[in-house]
């Protein structure tokens, strides 16, 4: 069931940001920027979500780094009420079936499951810890493998992401 859900959200939210950065900024939908971060609200259903593209990113395949065309590559924090956060991230492009996403901030390290284009903590207990080191650390790198075998690592600043997490989570309360 949870798997869905966050199907659901992340297919809103690549939706929302599709449209590009600027374009998403000047979205209705748009109730805050913080930082490196843009919150999104939506009404029906209701929910908030903190989202962040890459700083950079490197493609690599057998060492070397190559040219890939990738779609939206986003970090989101996602809220509902009566939840504490979900964490989500989209690589744009499908991922290696049954691989993972290694999630580094600052040394700490979480894996998450993908599906298609997406990828997510296993559990809302997972969420929170993602979610505490994220708004204690700087920077996040996120490593993920392509169907196609390239390796990607997309580095995410996470300045703002408190503030922004804050607003999302107290707009979907």
């Amino acid at each position: 069931m949870k798997k869905t859900t966050l199907r659901g959200m992340a297919a809103i939210a690549v939706l929302v940001t599709g449209l590009g950065t600027a374009s998403a900024q000047e979205s209705t939908n748009v109730v805050a920027t913080e930082g490196d971060w843009t919150v999104f609200a939506a009404q029906n259903p209701k929910e908030c979500w903190a989202v962040s593209p890459p700083k950079s990113t490197l493609n690599t395949q057998d060492g070397k780094e190559v040219e890939v065309t990738r779609g939206d590559i986003r970090l989101y924090v996602a809220y509902r009420p009566g939840q504490n956060g979900e964490v989500s991230f989209t690589g744009g492009y499908p991922f290696s079936p049954d691989s993972t996403v290694e999630v580094d901030v600052g040394g700490q390290k979480f894996n998450l499951f993908t599906e298609g284009e997406s990828a997510w903590t296993g559990s809302p207990s997972d969420d929170q810890k993602l979610i505490g080191a994220l708004r204690a650390g700087a920077t996040a790198i996120i490593t993920g493998r392509s169907s196609r075998g390239t390796t990607t690592k997309d580095t995410f600043s996470l300045s703002g992401v408190t503030a922004a997490t804050n607003t999302a989570k107290e707009r979907c309360q």
